[in-house]
């Protein structure tokens, strides 16, 4: 029996692996293990381990690779030992990543160096931060790619990598927003104590770490705008990287206020519910670019965060935050009637992954990779 260790750190990243990890299991083909890591074992972003523990896993293997002192390089550095002593005892076959965290640049490097097959799942992916090159090296340490789309296989052949090696998937998140399992709203606002019915939008705003110098004063612009703006929010805490805690300082102002609803973290389904009958979503999270698309919620993407993701035309993009802009595209936001687009999949990625692992030349791809020169003639 084939076994798999899935790697996991955020709430958005597993929230893109468990159609995958779920899909596996349930094949009973394979050995699954879940590495679990990062902001999970954080109580300040909401200790989602617990929720990853209430979907009935076997085998899920916590590590805590940070403390208050470390920096992201250090994180890196800590997931690397602690991945490393893992794959001694369990002795995987396949290490699967997800994204442009650091968790998954840990997990191709003591795969790729242990002679460990490491799939990555979303690469070719841009953006306008630091994770554009996080993700690029975890592709160019993976030998297998299950990408979105189309664009996404091109830019991963533009990296050098061979072609069969690029399988387009669609991204697995889309696999549980088309999903006919999930809660209705009602069941979501009593577990989460909201009661703003369906007049409410959502925030989410994550620092970008190459401009952390910005970040004070767009978060407090960012805040002003909504508070200004008289609309209900849900607002969800950014992720663990650099500049998180000026977040949540400048969150301190709307914690008790009427208008807002802050949590550290929504499972993944709950919040999937929540954003189809939002009103729209603002920030800069991928989850506008994504997600939010695919019911028909408006996005305002704000700033540099999402640079390039997609090309979907009825995105509303504020480059430079100031209040009146803002508040501007919140108005816009609000007129739009939108239908709703697949331009990351249509909903199967889980199946299609099964299909690829299941076929035995998967298992046979060469791990000493090679760059494939781009043919000049195309």
């Amino acid at each position: 029996m084939k076994k798999i260790i899935f790697i996991t750190g955020t709430r958005a990243d597993f929230g893109k692996l468990k159609s995958l990890i779920d899909i596996s299991i349930k094949s009973k083909i394979f050995k699954v293990y879940i590495f679990c890591t990062g902001m999970h074992l954080q109580k300040k972003y909401g200790q989602t381990v617990d929720e990853i523990k209430k979907n009935g896993y076997e085998n899920i293997f916590e590590f805590i690779n940070y403390s208050s002192e470390t920096t992201m390089d250090q994180t890196l550095a800590k997931t690397v030992l602690g991945l490393s002593d893992f794959i001694k005892n369990t002795h995987p076959d396949l290490i699967v990543v997800h994204g442009d965290r650091l968790e998954a640049l840990a997990g191709a490097i003591v795969g790729s160096f242990n002679n460990i097959l490491v799939s990555h799942i979303e690469g070719g992916e841009v953006s306008g931060t630091i994770d554009d090159s996080i993700r690029h090296a975890v592709t160019k340490l993976s030998h297998i790619h299950f990408v979105s789309n189309e664009e996404a296989k091109n830019r991963v052949i533009q990296l050098g990598e061979k072609r069969e090696s690029i399988k387009v998937i669609g991204s697995p998140d889309i696999d549980i927003l088309k999903s006919k399992k999930l809660k209705t709203l009602k069941v979501v606002q009593k577990h989460y104590e909201i009661y703003f019915d369906k007049n409410y939008a959502i925030a989410i705003f994550h620092p970008v770490t190459t401009q952390i110098g910005d970040l004070r004063v767009q978060i407090k612009i960012f805040v002003d705008s909504l508070i200004e703006s008289k609309e209900n929010y849900i607002v969800i805490l950014p992720n663990n990287d650099l500049g998180s805690s000026i977040i949540f300082e400048e969150y301190k102002r709307i914690k008790t206020h009427k208008k807002f609803k802050v949590f550290p973290s929504i499972r993944f389904e709950f919040f999937i519910v929540l954003l189809k009958n939002s009103k729209f979503i603002i920030g800069n999270s991928s989850s506008g670019i994504i997600e939010a698309p695919v019911f028909g919620v408006p996005t305002i993407n704000l700033g540099s965060r999402q640079n390039n993701r997609t090309q979907n035309p009825k995105i509303i993009h504020l480059k430079v935050l100031n209040t009146k802009e803002i508040l501007r595209k919140i108005k816009q936001a609000l007129n739009l009637s939108l239908t709703a687009i697949d331009l990351f999949g249509k909903g199967n990625s889980d199946k299609n992954f099964l299909i690829e692992i299941n076929e035995k030349k998967f298992w046979n791809i060469n791990k000493q990779k090679e760059f494939q020169e781009s043919n000049k003639n195309e």
